[in-house]
């Protein structure tokens, strides 16, 4: 099979022939038709202090896919060969303390598949059938390549309780205007959000903010007082992992206000915390998706509404042939892009 590889420590990827992977009574084989590229992706191809840190090769990266049922485990159920499906890119130890009380996205020995075994740029991809997520409701294959970060957004956007509060996004990156689109979909009064981008700025609009702040020259305060809002916002969203969204964001909340944060920063940050104390304020850290209450809540919220649908799908802006890797790469990086998908059918 055809796959993008990492064969050794250093920056780029290698277009190789592999041999394709094989089964384990458990798992589930799939041929992938499209993947989506990841944050994450460019900081492996790169080869960052992260990386460097995080990644064994050789290795097929690659955690956002979507693809068709080829094989089937022995022990797996609920899954058949043809079954249209997305993977769930976090495998669990199925022991710890947390996995037992069914808390599996908490496990303290998370395997990432693309980071830690071969992942989905590839023409074939293995994975536990535990891990395998099908779809019962017709979907597109590009919006199903990209149910890992629209996770990640529902996971954050649904955190806490948004029917009919305020709620403040900080960072419209692609997975920031999904968390848009769902707190729009689930009930959220008014959402501001905020970003240094013009452009991510207006498709936030698009995507359901009432308003948007250029905090590179606007101020939060003023966005509110617009608005008539009389105290701080309910509910924050922080989406960027930048130093100053979080500050900023602790600086418009209500007292007694509930912030989930998805964005991880590079490194550690001073932020107030008597004011975290005195307004009684909570910050929840947010790790990929809940397994698998996530994952039902996102399909049947992408079933039964065409808005968020169309919403989520416009994320997606730009889709090569998988042998065109290094222009859809090169793309993702410009960071002037949405969502950009590989299509494995065309290798």
């Amino acid at each position: 099979m055809k796959a993008l590889l990492k064969p050794a420590p250093g920056p780029g990827f290698e277009w190789v022939d592999r041999p394709e992977p094989e089964i384990g009574p458990s798992d589930v084989k799939i041929r992938v038709l499209r993947t989506g590229i990841c944050g994450t992706d460019l900081h492996i191809l790169g080869w960052d202090d992260w990386a460097a840190s995080t990644i064994k090769t050789p290795l097929v990266p690659g955690h956002e896919f979507s693809g068709e049922v080829v094989e089937v485990g022995e022990l797996v159920h609920d899954i058949s060969v043809g079954d249209f499906v997305s993977g769930e890119g976090h495998i669990v130890c199925g022991m710890c303390r947390n996995c037992r009380a069914g808390r599996r996205q908490m496990c303290i020995r998370t395997q990432g598949v693309g980071l830690h075994r071969d992942g989905a740029f590839a023409e074939y991809i293995v994975i536990p059938g535990a891990n395998v997520w099908v779809h019962h409701a017709p979907i597109d294959p590009d919006v199903a390549a990209i149910f890992d970060p629209l996770g990640n957004a529902v996971h954050t956007a649904l955190a806490f309780n948004v029917v009919g509060e305020d709620v403040l996004v900080t960072g419209c990156g692609p997975i920031g205007l999904m968390a848009i689109a769902v707190a729009r979909h689930a009930g959220a009064r008014f959402i501001v959000a905020t970003d240094i981008s013009p452009a991510r700025l207006e498709l936030a609009k698009g995507m359901g903010a009432d308003a948007v702040v250029d905090v590179s020259r606007d101020s939060i305060g003023d966005v509110q007082h617009a608005l008539k809002m009389r105290e701080g916002f309910d509910i924050g969203l922080e989406m960027s992992g930048a130093p100053s969204a979080l500050s900023s964001m602790i600086d418009n909340m209500t007292h007694g206000a509930r912030i989930a944060m998805l964005g991880l920063p590079s490194e550690p940050f001073p932020i107030d915390w008597g004011k975290v104390v005195t307004h009684m304020l909570t910050l929840k850290g947010i790790y990929g998706r809940e397994m698998f209450e996530t994952w039902n809540s996102m399909s049947a919220m992408m079933q039964t509404s065409e808005v968020l649908r169309n919403r989520v799908a416009s994320t997606i802006s730009d889709r090569y042939p998988a042998r065109e890797w290094e222009t859809a790469f090169a793309a993702a990086k410009s960071g002037g892009v949405g969502k950009v998908i590989l299509d494995w059918t065309e290798i």
